[in-house]
């Protein structure tokens, strides 16, 4: 006999297991709920709050959040779609996303999420904030200007990679990504196959000589919105 149950999203059944978030229903259900600190093989960790859904009447971190019998979700209203908008606009206000430059331009998820939702300019004054860049590392490259503070990287490190190269280091608007060595990440154990190197949603945390093997026009985001692979599967049941 099933333990399965049904919970609906905007009006849509859906069907979860005991301990499957909504997050992770949704997307095996073909509906996509934006997210930027969620990564697939990392523990949920709830810190962007874009994958905000009404719950029962209550705003929760889809990713952390399990789904319940029963439950409404509400994940596309204007509402929501506000809020979102809302966070997208304050991580480029107060960090330096420079797109037209950046190497990471159409496999960048905040810049896909950004055009998804329609928003061309912030809303909010850039804050312009000082920050810098390590280049030290003979094959990676860290710009904290784009760093969304995410945290995939310090989890990737330490809960895949076993090496726990980065953790937060200050508070407030001077929170940043921190190296476990006295200043460079030279001198850390990070290597180039590390899963942390491919874990920044952004172009935080690069790989270099490999900026531009895929030209612009043809990346990830270029044709497609992103979560359009997660509402294919949906159209095709």
């Amino acid at each position: 006999m099933s333990n399965t149950f049904t919970f609906t999203i905007d009006g849509v059944e859906v069907q979860a297991s005991p301990g499957q978030t909504i997050l992770e229903a949704a997307d095996a259900a073909g509906i996509y709920i934006p997210r930027l600190c969620h990564m697939k093989g990392l523990t949920p960790y709830g810190s962007c709050r874009v994958c905000t859904v009404m719950v029962n009447g209550r705003p929760q971190a889809s990713c952390t959040q399990p789904a319940a019998p029963g439950a409404v979700v509400l994940n596309d209203t204007e509402a929501i779609r506000t809020f979102r908008r809302n966070i997208i606009d304050m991580l480029f206000v107060e960090g330096n996303h420079f797109c037209m430059f950046c190497e990471k331009s159409g496999n960048c998820e905040l810049q896909a999420l950004a055009y998804r939702f329609g928003i061309t300019a912030p809303k909010y004054p850039y804050q312009n904030p000082k920050r810098d860049v390590d280049a030290s590392h003979p094959d990676i490259f860290i710009d904290r200007n784009r760093c969304i503070l995410c945290a995939r990287c310090v989890r990737a490190s330490r809960d895949l990679d076993g090496k726990n190269v980065f953790q937060f280091v200050g508070r407030g608007a001077h929170k940043k990504i921190g190296v476990n060595a006295s200043a460079r990440l030279k001198d850390t154990g990070m290597d180039v196959t590390d899963k942390a190197a491919d874990a920044c949603p952004v172009g935080a945390i690069l790989k270099k000589r490999v900026g531009y093997a895929v030209p612009v026009g043809k990346r990830l985001y270029d044709q497609k919105p992103i979560g359009s692979d997660i509402e294919a599967a949906r159209a095709g049941k």
